[in-house]
C-alpha cells in the first residue's frame, strides 16, 4: 500500500504536536450543540467550510496527529496502517456529500480544504467554489495556459514538479506539473486569494476535522471575526483556535453533520463515480487491426478479456498488463465484432462489464462530441434508480485518417454509494459512534497537510464524478 503524499514529502524532523488526546462531548451536550449549529447555519448568509484530514478518516484515509495518525505512529516507531483499498478508489464521506447538498441549496458559499485527496472535487463541489490550499494528488496543471487536468490516477510527483504528460491543447503542448506542495512551497495565490476573500465575507466559518496547526492556512478562519463573523470548530482534538470560536464540538464529523442535515430537513445525496475508458482501433498497413488504450494508467481496470463474435478465426486474449494492446491479422476491409470484458480492480462496485465493439473500416466514422453532461446525468440517474453500477455510454467518437484509426471514449459507472438520508436516531440515542454508509461502502487511503505552525511560516477530467 502507499500513503502517497505522506511518503513523498521531504524529510522534516519537527512536524508539530502529534498524538493529541481525543475528546467526546456527552450525548446530551452533543445533541444540544448540533441543534445550535443547525440554527446558525440556517440563519447564515455566507457560510464557508474549512476542512482538514479529519473529514476523510471515515473514507479510510488516516489523519496525521491523532492517536493513530501517520506522524504519531512514525514518531512512536510503529508500523503505518495498511490500506484497505487504493488511494484512487477512496469515496467521499457522508460529510463530503452533505456539503454538496448544502452548496446546491445555496447555503454553502465556499469550501477551503487542506486535504490533497481530491474528494471534494469527486463529490461534486464546483471547482470555482473550492480552494485546495495544499494541492490535489489527482490534479495536474499547465504552467503555460493554466488548464487543469483532474485524473483518475494519483499523479506520481509532488512539489510542483513536471510530470510525464503534456497539455492536450493543440496550441499549447507544455509539460504539465503536479499541484501538491512540499514543506517549503508557498501557498499558491490562485487558491489562497479566494479563500481569504470568502473568509472575510463569511458570517460563519465552519472548521471540520482540522487541528488548526498548519500555518498560514490555520489563520484563515479567524479573518471572519474582523467582520463580525463567527468561527465554529468540529474536531476530536483541542485546537489552538478553540478560545476564539463561538462553538466547539468534540465529536465525529460525520455524526455531527448528519445531525445538522436532519435538523435542516435536507437529504444527503448518493455518490456516483463515472470513469472514462478509451478504445483506439487502428488499421495497420499489413492488413491487420490493432486495438489499444491510451498510455495513461487505467487504475480501475485490472484486466481486459477480448473475444470475437460470429465464430471469427481470431484468437481470444486476456490483457493484464497496462497499457493494454492487442494486434490481430484480419481480412482486408472485413467487418467483425469484438467482445470486451473489463475486469475491475479493488474498490469498484462491480466486478466486471461486458460490451460489444463493432469494427468496420469501410464505413466512414464521423467525429461526434455528444452532450457529455446529459449522458453523465442519465448514467447517474439510472445507477441511482437501479442501486448498482455498470452502466455505460459513448461520449465521444472520432476518426484519425493517418494512420486510419477510430477512437471511442466510453463513460462507465464504477461506484454507487448510498448514504443514510439523515441520522434519524439523533433525538433518542445520539452518541459519538461511527456512522456507516449503506450498500457497498468503500474506502481508500492517502493523506494531506502542509507547513506546521512550529516552523512559522479551466478544468479537464479523465474521470467525471460530480453529482
Amino acid at each position: 500500500m502507499s500513503l502517497g503524499y505522506a511518503e513523498k514529502l521531504s524529510y522534516i524532523e519537527d512536524v508539530g504536536n502529534v498524538g493529541m488526546a481525543e475528546y467526546f462531548d456527552p450525548s446530551h451536550v452533543l445533541r444540544e450543540k448540533i441543534e445550535r449549529l443547525a440554527i446558525m447555519i440556517k440563519k447564515s448568509k455566507h457560510l464557508v467550510v474549512f476542512t482538514g484530514a479529519g473529514i476523510s478518516t471515515s473514507c479510510g484515509i488516516p489523519d496525521f496527529r491523532g492517536p493513530k495518525g501517520i506522524w504519531t505512529l512514525q514518531r512512536e516507531g510503529k508500523v503505518l496502517p495498511e490500506a484497505s483499498l487504493p488511494f484512487h478508489r477512496a469515496v467521499p464521506s457522508l460529510t463530503h456529500m452533505a456539503l454538496v447538498e448544502l452548496e446546491k441549496t445555496g447555503i454553502l458559499k465556499f469550501v477551503i480544504s487542506q486535504n490533497v485527496d481530491g474528494l471534494h472535487l469527486r463529490s461534486g463541489i464546483p471547482r470555482e467554489k473550492l480552494a485546495e490550499l495544499h494541492g490535489n494528488s489527482f490534479m495536474e496543471t499547465c504552467p503555460s495556459c493554466g488548464a487543469e487536468y483532474f485524473r483518475d490516477f494519483e499523479v506520481e510527483t509532488i512539489g510542483l514538479k513536471e510530470t510525464s504528460r503534456r497539455c492536450s491543447d493543440a496550441t499549447c503542448g507544455a509539460r504539465l506539473k503536479d499541484t501538491v506542495l512540499d514543506w517549503e512551497d508557498a501557498l499558491p495565490p490562485k487558491e489562497m486569494d479566494p479563500a481569504e476573500k470568502h473568509c472575510k465575507q463569511a458570517d460563519i466559518v465552519l472548521c471540520l476535522g482540522t487541528s488548526l496547526q498548519i500555518t498560514p492556512a490555520c489563520n484563515l478562519p479567524l479573518k471572519a471575526l474582523r467582520g463580525g463573523g463567527k468561527v465554529v470548530i468540529v474536531n476530536l482534538q483541542k485546537t489552538p483556535k478553540d478560545k476564539k470560536a463561538s462553538l466547539v464540538i468534540h465529536g465525529f464529523v460525520d455524526k455531527v453533520i448528519a445531525g445538522v442535515m436532519d435538523h435542516l430537513n435536507l437529504q444527503i445525496p448518493p455518490f456516483v463515480r463515472i470513469d472514462l475508458f478509451q478504445i483506439i482501433l487502428m488499421q495497420a498497413l499489413s492488413n491487420g487491426c490493432k486495438c489499444s488504450w491510451p498510455k495513461a494508467a487505467l487504475p480501475f481496470i485490472k484486466s481486459v478479456e477480448v473475444s470475437f463474435l460470429d465464430k471469427e478465426d481470431y484468437k481470444a486474449a486476456i490483457l493484464d498488463k497496462q497499457p493494454f494492446r492487442l494486434k490481430r491479422r484480419t481480412a482486408y476491409n472485413k467487418a467483425f465484432e469484438m467482445v470486451l470484458k473489463l475486469n475491475f480492480g479493488d474498490g469498484c462496485g462491480c466486478s466486471s462489464l461486458e460490451f460489444d465493439v463493432p469494427v468496420d473500416f469501410k464505413v466512414s466514422t464521423d467525429c461526434f462530441n455528444f452532450d457529455k453532461d446529459f449522458i453523465f446525468q442519465k448514467l447517474r440517474d439510472k445507477a441511482i434508480l437501479e442501486s448498482k453500477c455498470g452502466q455505460s455510454g459513448v461520449i465521444e467518437r472520432k476518426t484519425i485518417l493517418t494512420p486510419r484509426s477510430d477512437v471511442t471514449t466510453y463513460a462507465i459507472v464504477t461506484n454507487v454509494i448510498q448514504y443514510s438520508k439523515t441520522c434519524k436516531a439523533v433525538p433518542d440515542s445520539l452518541s459519538n459512534g461511527d456512522l456507516k454508509k449503506r450498500k457497498g461502502s468503500l474506502t481508500g487511503t492517502g493523506s494531506s497537510r502542509k507547513r506546521s505552525k512550529s516552523k512559522g511560516s479551466k478544468c479537464k477530467s479523465r474521470s467525471e464524478n460530480q453529482m
